[in-house]
Formats: structure tokens, sequence, C-alpha cells
């Protein structure tokens, strides 16, 4: 899918040459150089879902905000409520246009004297002025974070003990979704992050750029362990939509509103007050419905249709593929779409027809 504001130069992750050590297959994943495998996605795929998976996140931007209207006035633009979070406890926004339309997904971090917000590095320079074009009256500092910081994530059934054993004892399970702890691991300081992978425990680890290839080897060590290793995104893409996850710039953006890609219920607050595009979102959430949704799609074929391809019900485009997946063992492949809401249903079939393959695509 198209979202403007995207840089068209590929970004490289600052574990590139680890990458290459290893003889990662490099594709390019939210405008980032990102490892498509490490040799073998099906036994990538296994291993996130049986163990724990080692992630490289790098394709993250950074903006810190100070001064003492900062919560005011991130609660003004973003979708959630800021105001009230305290160190430590954070969620996850969207920034909307006047249309309602999606220019970014957001996650706040609260800390003592900051807020964090996390978004995509592709759109970091669009991202950037948006966010400083609105600074008027308020007293806050905006600064660009992004060089500063690197993110890895551990995700998997295994993911809650290996934390639990190298991390001061945390107990995931404690820990609130997008909640904080600033820890030593391996003698590095890291902010982990508790964030779940659908109904899979999952963690962020942050930490400045300068320590990310320590705690990568510290942290590919003690997952092999546990019998786990690093996953590229080939085995992550099947894994999230698996479990139905979009993700910004393939299955939402700048050409949706929330309640078309199904984030109203996770990314707002209905209490909150004003902020951009709230009237569009109040509009539409007392009107009950919109006319087309995103979708989970299992298509007939092992060979996944592409991303744009068209579905059809009795002859007419309904809808469009956004994103799609092989998924091991010769079974049919998954993807996610927009349909009009009278193809929406779960187990209405609709038919594409790719370059290489043609087939039926029914809604899960």
């Amino acid at each position: 899918m198209e979202t403007t504001g995207i840089q068209t130069a590929t970004i490289e992750s600052p574990l590139a040459a680890i990458h290459q050590s290893a003889n990662a297959k490099i594709g390019v994943w939210f405008g980032t150089a990102l490892p498509d495998d490490f040799g073998d996605w099906q036994r990538e795929y296994a291993i996130a879902k049986q163990h724990v998976a080692l992630i490289d996140r790098n394709y993250l931007a950074y903006f810190g905000f100070s001064g003492p209207d900062r919560a005011r006035y991130l609660n003004a633009i973003l979708t959630n409520n800021i105001k009230d979070l305290q160190p430590g406890q954070g969620n996850r926004s969207l920034l909307l246009n006047p249309q309602g339309r999606i220019l970014a997904e957001i996650e706040t971090q609260a800390r003592n004297d900051q807020l964090l917000c996390i978004s995509h590095a592709m759109i970091c320079e669009k991202l950037a002025e948006t966010l400083e074009k609105f600074i008027i009256m308020d007293d806050v500092a905006l600064t660009d974070e992004t060089n500063r910081y690197g993110t890895l994530s551990l995700q998997g059934p295994k993911a809650a003990q290996l934390i639990k054993g190298i991390a001061q004892g945390i107990d995931l399970d404690a820990v609130p979704e997008f909640n904080s702890i600033d820890v030593a691991l391996n003698a590095i300081s890291c902010t982990v992050t508790r964030k779940s992978f659908g109904t899979t425990t999952s963690v962020d680890i942050r930490v400045d750029r300068k320590d990310l290839d320590p705690l990568w080897n510290f942290l590919a060590e003690k997952t092999r362990t546990a019998s786990g290793g690093p996953v590229g995104y080939t085995a992550l893409n099947a894994l999230r939509l698996e479990q139905a996850i979009p993700w910004f710039a393939y299955d939402f953006g700048d050409k949706q509103i929330p309640h078309e890609a199904g984030l109203q219920e996770s990314h707002i607050s209905y209490v909150k007050g004003c902020y951009t595009g709230q009237e569009i979102v109040e509009r539409v959430r007392s009107r009950g419905q919109v006319n087309r949704r995103r979708i989970s799609l299992r298509f007939s074929t092992e060979q996944p249709p592409p991303a744009g391809t068209a579905l059809t019900a009795d002859g007419k485009e309904v809808g469009t593929i956004t994103s799609s997946s092989p998924l091991p063992s010769s079974q049919p492949s998954i993807g996610m779409g927009y349909v009009r809401k009278e193809s929406a249903a779960p187990g209405a079939e609709l038919t594409f027809t790719a370059s290489e393959s043609s087939g039926k695509a029914v809604v899960a």
C-alpha cells in the first residue's frame, strides 16, 4: 500500500554487519534492510511458536518531548490518553490528519522527565515536521533521538522465562502491557517494555545504539540455550498474519481511518477530550459502521497472491489484498486486506487473480 511521507532510500540496520556475518538473507521491511531469514524461515517460524525468537526491530524512530506542557501537548494531537500516563507506563496511539486518516502509529512511554514517542523511521522526517508544527504556545521541546537508540525483541512462549533469568527476576506476567522497567542485562543498561504479539508473550529491549552489538550477541547465546535463536521477518510476517496483527504502512496508513483498520479499541480513548481528527472518529463511532473493513484471509493456494491484488465477488471488485504470506508444511497461504462491508462476513468466499496464480480467498 502507498503511504505518503515514506522515505524512499532504504535504511540500514545498525546490526547489518552481524547479520552479514551470519549469512542472513536481507530484505526490505518497514523501509529498512532487515533479515528475511537466517537460512530457514520455516525453522524460524517453529522457533518463534515453540520457544523464543530474537528479532532486530531497528526500523523505529524515537522522539523525546520535555517541558511542563509535554503531556497536554501530546494529548491534544494523539488518539489515546497521554496526560494520565505515570513514569513507567505507556500506550499506543494514532496520529491523524483533520480528515481522520492515519498519519502514524505511535507508542508513548512516560519517563520521569520526558515522554518518549516511538514510531517508524521510514516516516521520521515527515513525522518530525508534523509534530513540530503543532508546537505553538506550549512549553514543549522536541528532540529527534532516532540515532541514539536501538531496539531488539524477544518473542515466544519461553520469552518470559528467559527474561526472568537474565533481568533481575522480572515477572513479565505481572507487568502491564506497554509498561517499561529499567534493568541491566549482562551489565548493559536497558529499558524493557512488555508488548504482547497477539496472544504471544513479547518484550522490547531498548538500549543506546553503541550497546546493540554486545546485547544482540548476548541474547543470541541465551535464546539458543533455550532452543530459540534469531528469527527473520519472513517467519514473523506469517506469525503476525496468523494472529490478525496489522502492520503500519502494510495494512493501514493515510488511506484509512481507524475504524476501517479495526484499531478503534486498541489505539483510541473515547473519554480523553479533543484531538486532531476526533470529529471524524466520533462521527463514525456514532454511525456504527464503515463502508469497508480490514479482514483476514485464507487463500486456496500455497503461493500467496501479492499485495495489491484485487478481490472480487460475483465478478465485481469488492476489495484489495494488503499483505500475504505462505505457511509452513505446504499449507494454504494467508493474508490481510480490505473489502466492502457486505463481503466482510467470516466465511465469505471471494476470488483473486494474480500474475502467477488464481483462486479463492475466504474471509477468516
